[in-house]
């Protein structure tokens, strides 16, 4: 017998399995004809409420890190001195949010995502907390608030790592034909929060005033008071939409089981998860090491801050803005059509980019498309990893590909650098184009995958 949701109704669907063929392929359920616990309806109902505190979360809390983007490199400018150590501390919140993938992962896997999340939104208001006293410290103690800096910049990861896995909870509750448009769903509400975040320099500055407090201070007050928001609405995650799964689908939360790294390694022997891990790690290395140095390209020809501020505007735009078009397609093509989709968008975004010399309008062409080709990729790929390993390694699965996921940024971000200055802008976009190209022998080869409950 099913288990009840608290103060719900009882269900008594069991989740209808899905069937192979002759040739040993796996055939989906019909999707006119949906079964399982997922349509029941008190579960439908948990899973609409997890869905509206999942995107306030998601938009407050990338109020918050979002601040970093812009004020945080300021600020460590600021209290290094140093454009180099700027760079480095900036650079250590990517580090921090691959470090805390796994652990937020296996955390949610014991106590379920209300804890795992709201630990992980907390801890990025501790780093927004240690930035203002950065702030107020940067002119009259500089070794004080460098290690201010660097704890509060790198904790921001937790607030980025909490974002990516927001992702996924969406999935813990949806039904198989919905789970890419629902994850997709959280993916579109990190757009708030990427807009705003970088522009709380000039309020926040106003803040400041009133409050008596340094200039750079006040856009992470602001921030603190977000990403607190954040994580007292996580907190109202009940009942948890990992744990009310883990009842349905029988996994004990507490009961012994191996670590991430044997999960990840039975993941990869799976053609869906191995497909889906190389699309996400490939373009997000390809997207990061792109646009980390497009910025600096642009400088090169002249172009003002305006403008190269409203080109990763329009990045930023193309990453996020149309995930829910991106989801909806996934769940009626097919996760693999749009995984391929995006690949091939990758490739148009680098051609139009690495070609475009001193055209600012091709650059800006180039980099939009650069985010819906990333978005093409993450909403299918992220969905796909989910359906395809089991029940009980799903949860450390997720955390281990972001991890993955966040040190191919940290190695795109990184090389691309050097890259520039050895080959160029149009020879990165072409090692990029490569990584994408890469992959394609691995998603020829995927077939036909399972849909699990």
């Amino acid at each position: 017998m099913c288990p009840s949701v608290p103060g719900e109704g009882s269900s008594t669907n069991p989740a209808r399995p899905h069937h192979r063929a002759s040739d040993g392929t796996s055939v989906r359920p019909d999707p006119v004809r949906p079964a399982g616990w997922q349509h029941e309806p008190p579960v439908v109902a948990v899973q609409r409420r997890t869905l509206r505190l999942l995107a306030a979360a998601q938009v407050l809390g990338g109020i918050g890190f979002g601040a970093g983007l812009s004020v945080g490199i300021l600020l460590a400018a600021q209290v290094t001195r140093s454009e180099g150590w700027a760079g480095v501390a900036r650079t250590s919140s990517t580090v921090v949010a691959a470090l805390v993938a796994v652990p937020l992962a296996v955390l949610a896997a014991r106590s379920g995502r209300r804890i795992s999340l709201g630990l992980a939104w907390a801890l990025a208001t501790t780093g927004s907390v240690a930035l203002v006293a950065a702030a107020q410290l940067a002119d009259s103690n500089r070794l004080v608030a460098s290690g201010l800096l660097i704890y509060g910049l790198g904790i921001s990861g937790a607030g980025s790592a909490a974002s990516l896995q927001g992702r996924y909870a969406a999935t813990d509750l949806a039904a198989p034909e919905h789970r890419s448009r629902h994850l997709s769903l959280i993916v579109w509400a990190t757009t708030v929060g990427t807009v705003l975040g970088p522009n709380l320099g000039a309020p926040g500055e106003a803040l400041a005033g009133t409050l008596g407090l340094a200039p750079m201070a006040g856009p992470f007050v602001i921030a603190a008071v977000m990403l607190t928001l954040a994580t007292g609405v996580i907190l109202l995650l009940r009942p948890d939409p990992l744990l009310l799964a883990a009842r349905y689908t029988h996994v004990d939360p507490h009961a012994p089981r191996s670590g991430t790294r044997a999960a990840m390694g039975r993941a990869w022997r799976i053609g869906g998860a191995r497909t889906a891990l190389v699309a996400m790690c490939a373009a997000h290395t390809v997207m990061v090491g792109v646009m980390t140095m497009t910025p600096v390209h642009m400088d090169h020809h002249g172009a003002s801050i305006t403008v190269v501020g409203l080109t990763i505007s329009i990045h930023v735009l193309g990453m996020f803005a149309f995930s829910p078009l991106v989801g909806i397609a996934a769940d009626r093509v097919g996760r693999l059509p749009v995984i391929v989709a995006g690949g091939g968008t990758l490739l148009v975004a680098t051609v139009i980019a690495g070609t475009a010399g001193p055209s600012m309008a091709r650059v800006t062409i180039g980099l939009f498309l650069l985010g819906v080709g990333w978005s093409l990729v993450l909403v299918p790929a992220s969905t796909l990893l989910t359906e395809s390993v089991p029940a009980a390694d799903r949860t450390r699965v997720q955390g281990g590909s972001d991890a993955a996921m966040n040190v191919s940024a940290a190695i795109g971000a990184a090389g691309s650098g050097p890259l520039l200055g050895l080959i160029g802008f149009g020879g990165l976009n072409a090692l990029s184009a490569l990584i994408v190209l890469a992959a394609v022998p691995l998603l020829l080869r995927a077939r036909r995958l399972p849909v699990r409950a």
